[in-house]
């Protein structure tokens, strides 16, 4: 028997660094960094997520073949120094402070990394150095359900490419077209989310989330759209665009806009963050959004015309706004939309390994055919044959009862176990029907940013009040932000206006008008609050003010326990759906042990915990002094 060829991918030191495994081109573990080390986006070499990819798969470091690192550091260095030289003498602070930094270690990044894997082992395989856009490319075509697809890979920026066109077919990836650096989509929209007040590599999602309080009726919002169409950004039509730098900062400096031009542009300074926001930042986030929308679509649409290809794959972080590819997808350009789950850097190390495997190694695919093994009762609405190779992205560590009882007994916690998992099932759903909020920790922990049903805070999307009581008891974070339902994939056509399946939580859709509640003629003027508490359907806690939600789609295939949980709600309540949203708090990554889900449960007002078949309840739990179980690192973004 030969010897598996097992290929180990890697992304770190911009943000969001992690680890993926393939053993002979099947993906076998793949996890963030910052879920070991507990700090959000942990940018440093992932040492300890390669420790648990290789645990996960039995292998030790000196079995693996290939080690495969999401881009080029040294054309990411020319980039830098021709940015530097372009606009001399500006940025010279910048200058100072990223190329000591360059010249002491990322030049010799090579070495860096064979250093960082000693520290775990031996490794005598290659190394390889794929393109960071083509990185992304394989991590949103190879995993995907399509034998032959349009590729579309939106960012900040890698090396030079921040856009591009591509096409796969069988193993093979061809790049076509790209948009260079300076210009770029993902800094776009960055800068508008530096300018509302929020952080960037961060707080973007936030922006997407208060665009929909933005009037899209209202003078301001058009004249926003307006000047930044004119001045700030020059879209052609077939999407590519080139956006007016000396507006902006982020080339040479060390902000995002040149916030005095901006000032005068729109009439508005920058927003201080933790401020009030007024509709004057609603509007200008509903603004860019809508000119984000525009550009993705208008790409998608050259996407066809250049490939002829059916189907589209995406990634990149521009990919996680869920809303554009909501709006992309009712286009109705391609049959159907595939979306890499860890669309940022993260996934970057998945396709990382998954250049290798196809490309370098030249090793074909392999597609699980599904078209006859569809469950009648959890349907698919797509017509794929296919299904994709992400194994509903749980690819993160799982832990065994024994691990989470010993935990109890170490930290004196009280439980009562179950070993029907659907009389636990159906004792969650009371709770939940109850009003009662619940942390809900299962199987292999999700990879990419969304808790799609493993590492979860569930809640009762039919009480009125559970958005606000989430947001601001459990959550910690800014009361505007909406929540996600996680709804059985049989019943998604019965609340949800949308023709595609949603697994991951990357598509916006309209919630049903059935479901809807009618809106005063005034909606659009009240206050922020007042239209967010507004009663406007059946479903109103994942309701967003502009009668849309983020849906997550979960079948009995990929996640039984979730979905037999919503099956005992739905036969309780006769509601399929249950808010799903991360199991953390602000500032804090998703919990990855039942250690940490353990804290999180005591420093917020959940109501019930339940790890594998183990239910703890918060009012049978010892006192616990915050200051002795929250890390000192916590801090709010």
């Amino acid at each position: 028997m030969s010897k598996p060829t097992v290929i180990l991918g890697i992304s770190a030191f911009y943000h969001d660094s992690a680890a993926a495994l393939l053993v002979d081109g099947q993906i076998v573990a793949a996890a963030q960094e910052e879920r070991f080390t507990r700090k959000k986006h942990d940018p440093a070499f992932p040492s300890q997520a390669i420790q648990y990819v290789l645990e996960e798969s039995g292998y030790l470091l000196n079995d693996i073949s290939a080690v495969s690192f999401y881009d080029k550091p040294l054309l990411k260095f020319e980039r830098l120094l021709e940015t530097y030289h372009i606009f001399s003498p500006l940025g010279l602070t910048s200058f100072l402070s990223a190329i000591p930094v360059w010249i002491k270690e990322k030049l010799f990044l090579k070495k860096l990394i064979k250093d960082e894997l000693k520290k775990i082992g031996s490794f005598t395989g290659k190394l390889y150095f794929p393109e960071h856009h083509l990185s992304h490319a394989a991590s949103a075509f190879y995993p995907s359900p399509f034998e032959k697809a349009g590729i579309l890979t939106l960012d900040g920026v890698g090396e030079w490419a921040t856009t591009t066109i591509g096409k796969g077919e069988n193993n093979s990836i061809s790049l076509i077209k790209e948009i260079q650096f300076p210009h770029s989509l993902g800094l776009l929209y960055s800068a508008f989310t530096y300018y509302c007040g929020f952080k960037v590599n961060s707080g973007e999602y936030k922006l997407m989330g208060l665009a929909p309080y933005g009037d899209p009726t209202s003078i301001q919002t058009k004249t926003f759209k307006q000047k930044i169409e004119e001045t700030l950004i020059d879209i052609r039509e077939d999407g590519s665009f080139l956006l007016n730098m000396p507006y902006f900062n982020y080339a040479t400096g060390l902000t995002m806009t040149k916030n005095k031009k901006w000032n005068k542009l729109f009439n508005l300074s920058k927003r201080q963050s933790e401020s009030e926001l007024s509709q004057d930042y609603m509007n200008l986030a509903l603004a860019i959004q809508q000119v984000t929308e525009e550009i993705v679509i208008k790409l998608a649409k050259t996407t066809k015309m250049i490939t002829g290809c059916d189907h589209l794959v995406l990634a990149g972080g521009v990919a996680l706004n869920c809303v554009a590819n909501g709006k992309l997808l009712k286009e109705k350009i391609f049959k159907s939309i595939w979306i890499q789950p860890a669309a940022g850097d993260a996934g970057g190390a998945l396709g990382a390994a998954q250049a290798v495997w196809h490309i370098s190694l030249n090793k074909p695919r392999t597609m699980t055919d599904t078209s006859n093994k569809k469950d009648a009762k959890n349907s698919s609405l797509s017509s794929n044959k296919y299904t994709d190779s992400m194994n509903g992205s749980y690819l993160g560590p799982s832990f065994s009862n024994e691990t989470v009882e010993k935990m109890a007994n170490r930290l004196q916690a009280s439980f009562s176990q179950d070993n029907n998992f659907g009389t636990l099932c159906n004792k969650i759903a009371d709770y939940l029907d109850s009003g009662q909020i619940v942390g809900w920790f299962q199987g292999r922990m999700e990879f990419g940013p969304r808790a799609l049903g493993r590492r979860s805070i569930l809640a009762d999307p039919r009480k009125a009040d559970m958005q606000k009581k989430l947001n601001l008891k459990i959550k910690y974070r800014e009361g505007f932000r909406p929540f996600a339902p996680a709804i059985l994939a049989s019943d998604l056509k019965e609340y949800f206006e949308i023709e595609q399946e949603s697994p991951y939580m990357l598509l916006v859709a309209p919630v049903h008008k059935k479901r809807l509640t009618p809106l005063p003629d005034n909606y659009q003027k009240l206050s922020l609050y007042e239209r967010l508490y507004h009663t406007r359907s059946e479903i109103q806690s994942i309701t967003h003010v502009d009668n849309s939600a983020r849906i997550q789609t979960v079948h009995e295939e990929t996640n039984p326990e979730f979905s037999e949980l919503l099956e005992a709600f739905k036969a309780k309540t006769g509601c399929p759906i249950l808010i799903n949203t991360s199991f953390n708090v602000r500032g804090e990554p998703i919990v990855c042990t039942p250690e940490d889900a353990y804290r999180c449960f005591m420093r917020t007002e959940m109501d019930v915990l339940v790890i594998n078949n183990c239910v703890f309840i918060k009012s049978n739990q010892p006192s616990w002094d915050d200051e002795s179980i929250w890390r000192e690192e916590f801090i709010l973004d």
